[in-house]
């Protein structure tokens, strides 16, 4: 059996005679460049993306921080720019010692205590009301959120009127329930008064907001828990402490966390109930002053930037701290891990 062999390829000038080599292909440039393209969208734009915020917190938020830091070190008052210079601790060494310091955050306590407790508990139940089967659910739900989205500024005013002495609407529901008949009540007098008016404007304003985040965290928990719990005779009431609040611990930490920092920055409520708001006294003898109130005061009534930048960043060490208790507390009372 006689073979035959192939006759060799003639080679083209500048090529190899071997017919069996692979052919070279003009590079891809456009596989290249969707490529680097791609490996470019993966890896840079998120950061593009996300590059302004951080860019606006820079300047609107990091620095005024740190320069809020820097001021609060110093000697810096605006009526007298001559008095200036390096104070060192100084200004914070001047808070152990100020009564109106102490005054304020009193107040900010109280008021805090008054508002937060009782606006989260009732959130909680108004929330529970709201994830059961009711005729207008949709109604409800939106009817609790008016009082966030009405402004505070027009709701202080009415509440103002409110608590007026002798022609508010709450003096006369007392006096329908025997409380204040012979001497209606001075909400402005005394410092349980103001802190009560105070707080009932808060909790007006936060119960419907609270609640709905409440009900978006319970849409999550299954109704067979809910339907077994039932079985096992469990009523409405204890359903709400044993089942739902452990179900929804980062929730009520997070509003728990998040109504700490609003309460103890408290501003505009008290600020508008004063008859004379321009003065941030927080009534005749500083009953319901705040802590924010007095920042403001010293800052720009007397003018005494250094001393207000101290007093900022103490209130900004006490809603660190309480906010980081209470967030233990809730969690260690919501069932959480020991």
């Amino acid at each position: 059996m006689s073979t035959t062999r192939a006759a060799p390829v003639a080679s083209r000038p500048g090529r190899p005679a071997d017919a069996t080599a692979p052919v070279r292909r003009p590079p891809d440039r456009a596989g290249t460049w969707r490529s680097r393209l791609y490996r470019f969208d993966v890896r840079y734009v998120p950061y593009l993306l996300i590059a302004p915020f951080f860019l606006l917190f820079a300047v609107f938020g990091l620095f005024p921080i740190v320069f809020n830091g820097v001021v609060a070190l110093r000697n810096w008052r605006l009526d007298d720019p001559t008095l200036t210079g390096w104070a060192g601790f100084a200004n914070f060494e001047r808070l152990l010692d100020d009564g109106d310091f102490w005054n304020a955050l009193g107040n900010t306590f109280g008021i805090f205590v008054l508002s937060t407790v009782p606006q989260l508990l009732l959130a909680l139940i108004v929330a529970s009301l709201l994830n059961r089967k009711l005729r207008a659910q949709t109604w409800f739900r939106v009817g609790v959120l008016l009082p966030y989205i009405t402004p505070v500024t027009a709701s202080t005013l009415i509440f103002t009127v409110v608590f007026a002495r002798d022609t508010g609407v709450a003096n006369w529901v007392l006096s329908l329930l025997g409380v204040g008949e012979t001497a209606p009540i001075d909400w402005r007098s005394t410092k349980w008064a103001s802190w009560i008016a105070i707080a009932t404007m808060v909790n007006w304003k936060w119960i419907g907001y609270n609640a709905l985040l409440y009900l978006a965290a319970m849409q999550s928990i299954p109704r067979d828990v809910y339907e077994a719990a039932a079985v096992d005779g469990a009523g409405p009431w204890r359903q709400l402490w044993r089942i739902t609040v452990p179900m929804i611990r980062p929730v009520v930490i997070f509003t728990v966390v998040l109504s700490t920092i609003g309460g103890l920055q408290l501003f505009t409520e008290p600020m508008l109930f004063d008859a004379n708001p321009a003065l941030a006294q927080g009534g005749d003898d500083g009953q319901w002053q705040t802590i924010a109130q007095l920042i403001y005061k010293v800052g720009w009534r007397d003018l005494n930037l250094g001393y207000a930048a101290a007093m900022s960043w103490a209130l900004f060490l006490v809603i660190l701290i309480v906010a980081a208790v209470n967030a233990l507390i809730t969690n260690r009372l919501g069932g959480g891990k020991r």
